[in-house]
């Protein structure tokens, strides 16, 4: 039979250099469903049935039973068939003291988050989390970075995920792992591999001479790109703050709601994107986090954000792996104006798109395709050691209609973005049936306050809401927001009070 592998890309193979043991580099998400239909018997979740359902859309992702291997003496990693894959392994089943508090299935999320996952098998599980108060169970993702990007994230849902509710599973396809090439046909087909490359290059020549002058005004526009976007920071390391330093393997973790609609209402108001308002929104809360929770002044702090930008072509949806760049966005800490902040940001993020500088990190990825696994592994854990940037904020646009995994409606899902080299925090937000969910992932050790930096962010939307009422035109009378305040989960435990408005799932953490 003939053998099989698939080997990372540049930017795939980064997320495994830039791992430690402090420093976890899977994604993840805490989604709550109905339990409805799901419940079984004995009032539990019905797991086998769950375990089946996934078990029929295995085979549209077949990265989730591949393993990892490695070249030998190249060292570059490459997938290969997992030939003892068990999905009782990767599909767990656990549950809340009952009636299992939001605070509780939020500090087991913590828990969860600060192990790693097991580079020997593959690099994702499920944990089905029953006996959650108000007839609902939760479903706590941990995929590895490698595998997966926000958008991709996305399109993972699609599969495991259907529009209406449906009792049927159908069959699973049956499963015949490919042979994994031995360690010396994988030097022979990777040194095949160059040398096919290099031999297609010499081929396309005169196709090449043909089409010079469109690829000089490409290749001069990726230039430009790519010295915009080394200028915007990626060679210099952002300032201390006190959310900056040592890591530990623990975390923390909580989440917060913003009504789409208020967003918008924002953005109809005072202009930019929706991004825009989410990136304002963070710059208010740091603002208001650092001078009156940790005393600090923000005059002169020169704080960025990294905030991911997908480049994945329209005709890769549905694929896994990472096709994304990265921005660096400063954060306008010292402007006291909530319209003022919203406008820098605004203004920065046109600047971006204008320069290019997705295209120009996009092109950085691509120029270390090539490069030896040792090479790639030393230049991530450089720029990360370097820390040009302060914080992560991603925001991945989600479905405004209702998901069912099986009969089971998706209430909810706070994404989880992993933490690099000496961040104390990062956060994820993810837009769905019309509510903004951000999950913020934090150091267990540099963020006691957690608490008191997500009530932040709460007030820094208000505030920006109540601006945008007062222009004119805006709505000054309306008042009303879904916004939910969040205590922090922790992978250690903790306990605090939550406030939760009527008709809305209690999705408060621990």
């Amino acid at each position: 039979m003939i053998t099989h592998y698939d080997r990372l890309s540049a930017s795939d193979a980064s997320f495994l250099a830039l791992e430690s043991r402090t420093t976890h580099m899977h994604v993840g998400a805490v989604a709550l469903f109905e339990t409805g239909p799901m419940c079984d018997a004995n009032g539990g979740i019905d797991i086998g049935r769950i375990r089946r359902h996934i078990a029929s859309r295995l085979h549209l992702i077949s990265r989730y039973r591949q393993r990892l291997a490695r070249v030998p003496l190249e060292g570059h990693p490459v997938w290969v068939d997992d030939e003892d894959f068990n999905l009782e392994y990767h599909v767990r089943h656990t549950s809340l003291p009952r009636p299992g508090s939001d605070e509780q299935l939020y500090a087991l999320a913590a828990r969860l988050m600060s192990q790693q996952l097991d580079r020997t098998k593959p690099l994702w599980e499920f944990y089905v989390v029953e006996g959650v108060e108000e007839d609902r169970f939760g479903l706590i993702s941990k995929i590895h970075h490698c595998m997966i990007d926000g958008i991709a994230g996305v399109d993972l849902a699609a599969v495991l995920l259907g529009l209406a509710p449906d009792s049927e599973i159908a069959d699973p396809e049956p499963y015949q792992p490919r042979p994994a090439p031995s360690g010396a046909e994988l030097v022979v087909r990777e040194t095949a591999r160059r040398a096919g490359s290099a031999a297609a290059a010499v081929r396309d020549w005169r196709r090449l001479l043909d089409d010079a002058q469109s690829l000089a005004a490409e290749g001069a526009r990726r230039a430009r790109a790519v010295a915009n976007s080394l200028s915007s920071g990626w060679l210099s390391s952002a300032p201390e703050t006190p959310i900056n330093g040592r890591v530990t393997p623990s975390r923390r973790f909580s989440v917060l709601e913003t009504d789409l609609s208020e967003v918008k209402e924002v953005k109809n108001a005072l202009g930019g994107s929706v991004n825009d308002v989410l990136l304002a929104t963070v710059a208010g809360g740091l603002r208001t986090y650092f001078t009156k929770v940790r005393g600090v002044a923000v005059a002169s702090m020169r704080f960025r954000v990294m905030a991911p930008v997908s480049v994945r072509p329209s005709a890769k949806r549905g694929t896994m792996g990472n096709q994304v760049a990265m921005w660096l966005v400063p954060m306008p800490l010292a402007e006291p104006d909530p319209i003022a902040r919203l406008s820098a940001i605004t203004a920065e993020t046109v600047n971006l798109k204008r320069t290019d500088q997705a295209l120009g990190a996009a092109t950085l990825v691509q120029m270390s395709a090539g490069a030896p696994a040792t090479l790639i592994s030393l230049a991530s854990r450089l720029a990360a050691g370097a820390r040009p940037f302060n914080m992560t904020v991603t925001n991945v646009p989600g479905p405004q209609f209702p998901l069912y995994l099986s009969e089971s409606k998706l209430l909810g899902q706070y994404p989880l973005v992993p933490l690099w080299q000496s961040h104390g925090v990062g956060i994820a937000l993810f837009s769905y049936l019309g509510t903004v969910f951000w999950g913020f992932n934090a150091d267990y050790d540099l963020m006691p306050d957690l608490e008191a930096f997500v009530a932040a962010m709460q007030d820094s939307f208000q505030e920006l809401l109540g601006a945008a009422r007062s222009e004119p035109g805006g709505n000054a009378t309306k008042t009303r927001s879904k916004q939910v305040s969040r205590a922090p989960a922790t992978s250690r435990g903790s306990g605090a009070k939550r406030t939760v408005p009527k008709k809305r799932p209690r999705l408060g953490t621990a």
